[in-house]
């Protein structure tokens, strides 16, 4: 059996797995401000931190747009290869 799907599907769905891949390392990835403790007076002045969370959605966040990236131009060299 074999299912022709259209190339604009992937097309679509690659270009979704990239947005959403850079949107999530730009927002969701970005370093946090160091929180202040409640029993101190002031905010702690630092750098920005980057937690294990924001790590995560780093990592995942450039694992959608490899993958993303990969599905637009393995469809567009299958598409011209016939």
């Amino acid at each position: 059996m074999r299912l022709d799907i259209p190339p604009i599907v992937s097309y679509v769905f690659g270009a979704i797995l990239v947005v959403f891949g850079v949107l999530r390392v730009k927002y969701l990835a970005a370093p946090r401000p160091p929180r202040a403790d409640e029993d101190e007076e002031g905010a702690t002045e630092g750098p920005p931190v980057r937690g294990k969370v924001q790590q995560r959605h780093l990592r995942w966040g450039i694992i959608y747009v490899l993958l993303g990236l990969f599905l637009v131009v393995s469809t567009y060299y299958q598409a011209h290869r016939r």
